[in-house]
């Protein structure tokens, strides 16, 4: 059988594996030993007085022999402390009995503990035998030569061992050690190390350092770097964008830039509770009187507040989700002027697809830190002034950068040994490079250790850091689906213009004939020949739309200049 460490039994060690028959044999057996009074007892069976019942296995001290209403006794002592109780059991009394020795019960780890106690016969009520040994189990934890983990070897396994310790001095063993290892152990730094192994895959960093880390190339870690966090960053403006991580530390000045929305359903969430969000128009969008009868259409240039979200009545009465938005003045700082006169709201559906940039007038110098502080992520910004520890800063060389993540993530401060100035950053958690303690004192640069804060990243690891468990709770909600009524409509207006595509063939009409527009925008005239006449100017907040051709099952939409042709020869 075996016991837990946690075992709640009591044990006490017994004199031998002898056992008395009667209480005259343990007292005789005492008495040839030279044993002098008193002495511990306990009996296997179950033991009746007049006083009380003596349960079986329970201890007893024998204290004297004497004479007791007539009979020779033993006079006994049950329980400990005050609450002892005198029993006068005749020498006559059966048993069988055990003698223990003398002390209070152990538990099972005071008998493990106790070297005096090793190899020796115990007895313990809770256990269904009268006596017993313990032998416990043990493991022996070992090293082997270029294995970093410990191999534990039970004592129970029969094995032959050799001691060769003797013969074996110049065998120096090595443990491998992984840098999550030395970072999790926290110390002591700095520590000297050589790697052993490099970490098979695509790199994750663009840096001129990566290359180094190689088999045999001896490092120096200095520490846990400072601050934790870092900065997922990447460029505005180019073609193929580039990915970086920007450290905590990184001491550049930034400014920020104006915010670009494609849709609605953007704008919505850049709102942020008490930050007014005021933006631009970049291009001219109709409404559609198909979806939303009330909204207006918007020209390139026009100035909008985001006020939040709202409901509307759509399609087939059916109620929809809108962007509330307010129009603003062409001249910023007009507002103020037209409180008291009721601003035009504008509804947009939330997957309206417009093009809207911010109407930003922050002009001031921020660092990183305060920045993330302040403002929300992702953030777009300029870095107007490079980090002077850093002469190589390449973040001054782009138009615009978009900070999109804050990442919490511990990263090692580690120099190669052959060019100490040489500082950068390694994350243990993407680059566990396996190293071995290295002999000798490592090399303190003068000063604060000059570590890079921009690491550029590849393009592969930057997707694989998207895609992460660690950054599923930051990225964006998706953008809701375009109505189905609105394609459902456009169906059937084109069914219905397919089978009256015979009549209109028919009556020759000219086939550049304008949809009748909305109320708000002013009527065109129907004569084919004003159609291309200029169309009048617009009060502020209407838009006019360009005329829009009827469409025809034709797999063209060229006009038709039969009548003029006769006229022209």
């Amino acid at each position: 059988m075996e016991l837990a460490p946690n075992f709640q039994g009591n044990f006490s060690p017994l004199t031998g594996p002898q056992s008395y028959g009667t209480l005259e044999e343990l007292v005789s057996a005492a008495t040839q030993s030279s044993k002098q009074l008193p002495i511990c007892f306990m009996s296997t069976h179950r033991i009746t007085t007049k006083a009380r019942v003596v349960p079986q296995e329970q201890p007893l001290k024998l204290e004297a022999v004497e004479m007791h209403l007539g009979t020779c006794c033993a006079r006994c002592v049950l329980g400990t402390g005050a609450q002892q109780v005198i029993l006068h059991l005749p020498l006559s009394q059966k048993g069988p009995f055990w003698e223990l020795e003398p002390g209070p019960p152990r538990t099972l780890l005071q008998v493990l503990q106790d070297p005096a106690l090793r190899d020796t016969i115990l007895t313990c009520p809770a256990l269904p035998w009268h006596s017993l040994t313990l032998m416990p189990q043990y493991e022996v934890e070992a090293i082997m030569h270029l294995r970093r983990t410990i191999v534990k070897i039970p004592s129970t396994l029969e094995v032959d061992v050799e001691d060769i310790t003797a013969s074996s001095q110049h065998i120096h063993f090595i443990q491998p050690l992984l840098l999550s290892e030395a970072l999790a152990r926290g110390g002591p730094f700095p520590l000297p190390t050589e790697i052993l192994e490099v970490p098979e895959g695509p790199p994750i960093f663009l840096s001129p350092w990566l290359s180094s880390l190689r088999k045999g190339q001896r490092l120096c870690i200095y520490g846990v770097a400072s601050p934790p966090w870092r900065v997922l960053a990447s460029t505005k403006g180019r073609k193929v964008p580039r990915h970086f991580m920007i450290s905590g530390a990184y001491q550049g000045k930034l400014r920020r830039r104006p915010r670009e929305f494609p849709t609605a359903y953007d704008l919505l969430g850049a709102l942020q509770p008490g930050q007014p969000l005021r933006v631009v128009a970049t291009k001219d969008c109709e409404g559609d009187g198909l979806e939303n009868p009330g909204f207006m259409s918007l020209a390139m240039g026009d100035r909008l507040e985001v006020l939040g979200s709202g409901q509307a009545l759509g399609v087939q009465e059916r109620d929809m989700n809108v962007l509330v938005c307010q129009r603003l003045s062409d001249q910023p700082g007009e507002e103020e002027c037209e409180e008291a006169e009721d601003q035009e709201q504008i509804l947009l559906p939330l997957h309206f697809s417009g093009g809207f940039v911010e109407e930003l007038g922050d002009g001031r110098r921020y660092s990183l830190q305060d920045l993330i502080a302040q403002f929300p992520l992702p953030c777009e910004v300029k870095v107007v002034a490079k980090d002077a520890s850093h002469p190589d800063d390449p973040l001054p060389s782009f138009l615009g950068l978009r900070l999109e993540e804050k990442i919490m993530e511990p990263f090692l401060v580690v120099s190669l040994d052959s060019n100490p100035e040489m500082c950068f950053e390694v994350p243990p958690r993407w680059l566990d490079l396996t190293v071995v303690e290295a002999e000798g004192q490592p090399s303190q640069p003068a000063g604060p250790l000059p570590v890079v804060p921009v690491e550029e990243l590849t393009e592969a690891f930057y997707y694989h850091l998207r895609k992460s468990p660690a950054f599923e709770g930051q990225a964006p909600p998706p953008r809701p689906p375009k109505s189905k009524g609105l394609s459902g409509q456009k169906k059937q207006v084109s069914k219905a213009k397919g089978v009256k595509s015979s009549e209109a063939f028919e009556l020759q009409e000219p086939p550049l004939m304008p949809k009748p527009k909305r109320k708000t925008l002013r009527k065109v005239i129907k004569d084919s020949c004003n159609l291309y006449s200029a169309i009048p100017g617009h009060k502020k907040g209407l838009r006019p739309t360009k005329p829009i051709t009827q469409d025809t099952n034709d797999e063209h939409n060229y006009e038709e200049i039969l009548e003029q042709f006769p006229k022209t020869l």
